[in-house]
């Protein structure tokens, strides 16, 4: 992984054999990131996705085991209710028949390259489990109010 730091991004070149959720998560580590959004493009080797069931609480995944385009990967990086770092990560992957899959991205491993945009903002959000939905969601009102 190379890194660039500018004031208030960072660029990221993911290589060949680079874990995306790993990498990323060891950036904000080591970077002392609190909040930031992300967005990518490049290739994987092989990715799994993911679909929340919300009648099943959970998510459903699917991997697949070939070289596909990342023609979209939006996401965030925040604090999870430990206080680790969370990416939380969509992306939409384009087949060499041109058939598109998307969803959340659960793992992925790049080949040959990813290309990362991560901006930063002055804050840290952190997620709380919502009873709901079982899932981790940004806990607002453990940050200060924005005003719209």
């Amino acid at each position: 992984m190379q890194v660039r730091a500018l004031d208030g991004y960072y660029l990221v070149r993911l290589e060949t054999g680079d874990e995306v959720q790993t990498a990323l998560k060891s950036l904000a580590r080591r970077e002392r990131i609190g909040f930031a959004a992300l967005y990518g493009i490049g290739a994987f080797q092989r990715v799994t996705l993911g679909y929340f069931d919300d009648e099943a609480k959970s998510y459903r995944t699917r991997t697949l085991e070939e070289q596909v385009e990342v023609l979209s990967l939006s996401g965030n990086i925040s604090r999870g209710e430990d206080g680790g770092v969370v990416a939380h990560i969509h992306v939409v992957v384009g087949r060499a028949d041109y058939h598109l899959l998307g969803g959340h991205l659960v793992e992925a491993v790049v080949r040959p390259t990813l290309e990362v945009v991560v901006t930063t903002l002055p804050t840290t959000v952190q997620r709380r489990q919502d009873p709901a939905t079982g899932l981790q969601l940004w806990d607002l009102g453990a940050s200060p109010p924005v005003y719209v």
